[in-house]
């Protein structure tokens, strides 16, 4: 059964990047795949960061693991076998946790447990993989080609669905002793607060996640419906009020949403100064869906941020939004394999 693709991103920008790519000489460049639970998405980059050519594929991960790595291999040779070199390697950032031989030892929304991605990857396209997890990926490329780029110690913070984070310290991306470093959405913020979905209760990420927030604005409702009533309005009932429905809200100026907003970023604030306080970045990158909806509040956050955290620690800090967007994952799953790690 043929793969099936759907192209993004075409535009004059994109057109002229992929002219450019294809007047380079046969190799150079890597391929990135961030690999979610819904979506796969690949992507050719050169050495500057740039994704030259990209697709987006349904994960579709109701099937084995098997088919969703076929449909991977399938379209990077489909795509791009006559660009790449036998050396140009492929890294692949994906949602789960990843030890050193790049086997998904856990990948909730992807179903797998101790899948061989690296493995299973190389065998099929003989040439170099690299593998890890796509927030450590994303992490990967603000530090080499976004809003981290030319510092040595970085901290990534993004906040969609749920919490994640990654770490670059003395100019290494840290991995920890079992690759799972950088799981700063399960600081704890509130002893004996809400249950996250990890086994612990009061993680950050469990009143900041996307998730977190659709529950607390649906248990507000419940408390005062009356107050609700705009979020109400929007999601057509309490049972569908998500995120995305708290941001609209929010910009209705309805009095409820931005309770609820101020208090995200009050939980955000407790997680960042502890981050602040044991790595002592020089930067705190902040990106994913839910914080792209609320930009404007990242100076009065960073400033929160400085004026609790120990003043060593946050001196000459920098808190910024991350540079590369949706692409984070991809190029610096790109970089990784090609700097570092591909095997």
């Amino acid at each position: 059964m043929p793969v099936r693709r759907q192209r993004v991103a075409r535009g004059r920008a994109a057109d002229a990047a992929r002219r450019r790519g294809s007047r380079t000489a046969r190799g150079g460049a890597a391929i990135g795949v961030d690999l979610g639970g819904t979506k796969i998405a690949l992507g050719l980059v050169d050495r500057a960061g740039t994704v030259l050519e990209s697709e987006r594929l349904p994960t579709r991960a109701d099937r084995p693991a098997s088919a969703v790595i076929a449909d991977i291999a399938a379209c990077v040779e489909e795509r791009w076998a006559d660009r790449l070199a036998p050396t140009d390697p492929l890294g692949v950032g994906v949602a789960g946790q990843v030890d050193a031989a790049g086997t998904v030892l856990f990948g909730p929304n992807l179903h797998w447990s101790r899948v061989p991605l690296r493995a299973d990857l190389a065998r099929r396209l003989r040439r170099p993989v690299a593998v890890l997890n796509d927030v450590q990926a994303a992490t990967f490329g603000e530090w080499q080609h976004g809003a981290g780029r030319g510092l040595n110690d970085v901290v990534c913070l993004f906040v969609g669905t749920g919490v994640g984070g990654g770490i670059v310290a003395g100019g290494a991306l840290q991995h920890g002793a079992t690759g799972s470093a950088g799981e700063l959405g399960h600081l704890t913020v509130q002893r004996n607060g809400r249950k996250c979905r990890c086994p612990n209760s009061g993680c950050l990420e469990a009143y900041a996640g996307g998730w977190a927030i659709a529950e607390r604005a649906r248990e507000a409702v419940g408390h005062a419906p009356s107050r609700g009533a705009q979020l109400l309005r929007l999601a057509g009932s309490a049972e569908a009020i998500s995120s995305a429905t708290v941001e609209q809200a929010f910009r209705a100026a309805d009095p409820l949403a931005r309770e609820l907003v101020d208090e995200t970023m009050s939980y955000l604030t407790c997680g960042l100064v502890s981050i602040v306080n044991a790595v002592n970045p020089a930067a705190i990158v902040l990106g994913g869906g839910v914080l792209e909806g609320f930009l404007e509040r990242i100076p009065s956050l960073a400033r929160d941020v400085r004026a609790r955290a120990l003043r060593a620690a946050a001196a000459g800090l920098r808190i910024v939004p991350a540079a590369l967007g949706g692409t984070s994952g991809l190029v610096g799953a790109a970089a990784f394999a090609r700097g570092r790690g591909a095997a």
